[in-house]
Order: C-alpha cells, then structure tokens, then sequence
C-alpha cells in the first residue's frame, strides 16, 4: 500500500486515527515509534524551528523541502499543513505535483487569506471569500495524478468568528469542490464547538480536529462525536522546549552536567533513533 492509500485509509476506517506534529526527521521516528499512525508536518513547528512566528513566512520550497526530508525518515503516510497555499490556484497545483513526487500522501490547506495568522493569535483572522476557496480546492484536486492523493480543506470559520453555520456552509461548498476531508478549527477550551459541527454534519465527510486547547477531549469522545482523525499537532514541539530550558538552566546554575545526566536521554538512544548501526553494515 502507498503511503497516499495509507492515509486515505486512515481517513475512511471505522476508528478514530490519530498524527502527530513534527518538525524535522527525528521527530517523525520518535511519532513512529511511539505507535502514531501518520505524521503531521507543521508550519508552526516548521516556522518555531527557524526562529520564526508563524504568520505565513515560509515559502513554498521551504515547507515541501522539509516535508520531504520528514517524509523519507519514516514508513508513516505525512499530510503536510500548507497554510493558505503559497499563492493561486497554480501555485496549489504545484504544491500537489511536488508533494506526490516525493511520495507525500497529503496536503491540507486553509482558507484564510494571506499571510495567515496562527489560529491562536488574537485578532486578524481574515477568511478567504469561500467560492475562490473553493476553486483553488478543485485546481488541486483535478490537478492530482494519484487519486488517493489527499487534498484537506481547513475550515477556519469558527476561530474568525463567523459562527456555526458559516462553518458548515463553507465545509459543504468545499467538499462539493472535492474536498476528501475538512479540518474544522476551534480554539475554545472545550470541544462544544466541534461536537456541534459534527452533529449537524452528519457525516458526510470524514472531519479532522485539531485538540490543543480542548485538550481533555478523549480518543473515545472524538470517536464517539463522528471525527475521523485527530492531529496532536505541536505538542512535540513544546514538550522540547520546556525539557531543553530545564536541562541547559541547570547546566548553567551548577557548573557541571552532572544531575541533568539522569533526565536526558543516552547516546545510544539517539544512535538508535537514527539507526547508526544499519549504517555502518553497509560500510563494513
């Protein structure tokens, strides 16, 4: 099976599938190891890893440069967060003849105009008009060569504030467009939003949530509401933040490296991850 048919499947199985956010190849191992079933490449991470906000400043050849590097180190499927698109509807195009020749499985794309705001900034989160939306989701998705290919339009409705039924039209007119699936957004910090949404869905669609501010929303709820796929999607990222301060603070107040020894992982852990002894077999 292709790693386009993977995540396709992902999508369509009964159960609820979850991906996790990564932001460079060794992360993506460690979501495969930890039993993860895909692989999210996100411009947050993407953009935080560069020393950059996330207000649509990585470039086209920036996200799928990395993308393909995440990609290549694991078995897992990736659908790759592009923002807004990186331009028209041509340039979409581009992106999806891009990602499936370096064995992508998917992209997904919001509709917000350029340059996107993260979601979870106050302010400025300007929609995109839906029907040009929806036009540049027909370009890409006519424009796949591999129709398992995934093309996931990311409804942003609810973080503008333009309310339940501005979502759910949007999210019809895009999967009338040929959307395989909607991301719907919230920020609030608890699930009712999506837990409406997917109500009056009724799904027709498979639905991908985006859990970091309700995040005591269980695996058994998200399934039970009707979602096809959860994105844990910077978690990773802000768990080694908080582990890298704490460990060179303590490095720097004592002098030595010595207690932080015992909270950091051994050597050989990272040679494991990066898998240096199948290396040297072949330059034996």
């Amino acid at each position: 099976m292709t790693k386009a048919a993977e995540l396709r499947d992902l999508l369509t199985r009964p159960a609820t599938s979850r991906i996790v956010g990564a932001r460079d190849p060794l992360t993506a191992r460690m979501v495969e190891e930890a039993g993860f079933d895909g692989v999210w490449v996100s411009s947050f991470e993407l953009s935080a890893t560069r020393a950059l906000p996330d207000l649509g400043l990585l470039t086209m050849t920036e996200c799928l440069d990395a993308a393909a590097l995440i990609d290549g180190a694991t078995v897992l499927p990736s659908l790759v967060d592009c923002d807004t698109g990186f331009g028209t509807a041509i340039n979409l195009v581009r992106v999806v003849r891009l990602c499936e020749a370096a064995g992508i499985a998917g992209i997904c794309v919001e509709d917000k105009v350029f340059p996107k705001r993260n979601s979870y900034l106050d302010g400025g989160q300007v929609l995109e008009d839906p029907d040009a939306f929806a036009q540049r989701v027909e370009a890409a998705v006519r424009s796949r060569r591999d129709p398992d290919f995934t093309v996931v339009a990311r409804c942003e409705a609810l973080i503008a504030g333009a309310g339940m039924d501005e979502a759910l039209l949007r999210a019809h007119h895009y999967v009338d467009a040929g959307a395989d699936a909607v991301l719907v957004h919230s920020k609030r910090r608890e699930p009712d939003e999506i837990v409406e949404f997917l109500r009056r869905w009724c799904r027709r669609a498979p639905v991908v949530v985006v859990p970091t501010t309700y995040y005591r929303w269980s695996l058994a709820e998200a399934q039970d509401a009707g979602v096809s796929l959860v994105i844990y999607a910077n978690q990773a990222l802000r768990a080694s933040v908080l582990a890298v301060r704490t460990v060179l603070s303590e490095i720097h107040l004592r002098g030595d490296a010595a207690t932080a020894e015992d909270s950091i992982a051994p050597v050989k852990e990272v040679f494991a991850l990066t898998r240096t002894a199948e290396w040297e077999e072949w330059g034996a």
